[in-house]
């Protein structure tokens, strides 16, 4: 039996997309009937594999999952869903003739909102899904609202209390997920989903025992992010704010004014901030050889002899500049 969601259409609204999880045709059927006719948008899979790439590839606004399938049961699908950045939002609901406690409990311990026995009965499926779509909804909105401001979010959780090998991205902000490769050395999302880089963990370590701990800014060229730690949630997870500096107008208006080439203009507001020539290296992605070659030709350009030279003329003309 092959059950197909209906096809998107632009003038048909939707009440939410989601994605059922069951490995008997019957099930799904009476389901994506009565889902499809309530006004959502419907996927099926009827295996825990396909359950995983549904909703990494659709994101869809909840899952209802069987708990006992062949091969991915129901409670490795949750603990794999919400192990993932991506994933980690969709609110889960169980559905399970298993009524035992030790079965209710592992549907919860392994990310699940709710629980529905069967034989599932659709009109109570439907107002629970409503009730855990708003509250999932509204959470992410709250989240990814600081994006629109320039400020990526994410939050990171701690296994057994630890950050040292215990730590892992819980959920990351739209924003958050473009700049966490650009700026750490990170393998693709696809790869490591829930890795939390080495650098920001070794921050993180520290800014949770000093609360006084300076944010941790990288740089990449004349841009620079700002990692600050904002406390917790109420999942106890510990919640990052990244926003991005840039001096990229500044770096371009001072190439035009001193007549620098774009490298020449990089190294030297790296020389301004007061960066040694293998800091500028690391930034640039270069060598420290080559950054002292650059700075050879700056001196020569400014009629200049030394760094704090270089770095007065500069500040100079960036107050000129700002200053007309």
């Amino acid at each position: 039996m092959s059950i197909e969601p209906r096809a998107l259409d632009p003038a048909r609204p939707t009440l939410g997309l989601v994605l059922i999880v069951d490995d008997v045709p019957d099930n799904l059927a009476v389901l994506h009937d009565a889902l499809d006719e309530a006004g959502y948008t419907v996927l099926v899979a009827t295996d825990g594999a396909t359950a995983l790439q549904r909703a990494q590839q659709a994101e869809p606004d909840i899952v209802l999952l069987d708990a006992l399938m062949p091969g991915i049961d129901g409670f490795e699908v949750a603990r794999r869903l919400k192990a993932g950045p991506e994933t980690a939002h969709i609110p889960i609901i169980f559905m399970t003739g298993l009524t035992e406690t030790e079965h209710v409990l592992a549907a919860f311990e392994a990310g699940g909102v709710d629980y529905v026995t069967k034989p599932i009965r659709a009109a109570e499926v439907i107002a629970r899904m409503g009730v855990h779509m708003r509250g999932a909804r509204q959470a992410r909105q709250a989240r990814n609202a600081l994006d629109a401001y320039g400020h990526a979010t994410i939050a990171v959780r701690l296994v057994d209390g630890l950050l040292n090998n215990g730590a892992r991205l819980v959920w990351q902000t739209p924003l958050a997920r473009r700049w966490l490769p650009a700026y750490f050395d990170v393998a693709p999302p696809e790869a490591a989903a829930d890795r939390v880089p080495a650098v920001l963990l070794a921050w993180l370590e520290a800014a949770v025992a000093q609360p006084e701990t300076k944010p941790l800014t990288l740089a990449r060229g004349a841009q620079q992010l700002v990692c600050t730690l904002q406390g917790r949630t109420s999942d106890e997870d510990w919640l990052v704010v990244l926003r991005e500096v840039s001096d990229a107008a500044t770096v371009e208006a001072t190439m035009l004014a001193l007549r620098l080439t774009l490298r020449e203009s990089e190294v030297l507001y790296w020389v301004v901030k007061g960066k040694t020539n293998r800091d500028i290296g690391d930034i640039l992605g270069t060598s420290p050889a080559t950054v002292k070659k650059h700075l050879e030709r700056i001196f020569e350009k400014l009629g200049v002899e030394t760094r704090t030279a270089a770095a007065a003329v500069a500040v100079q003309k960036v107050r000129e500049l700002k200053a007309g």
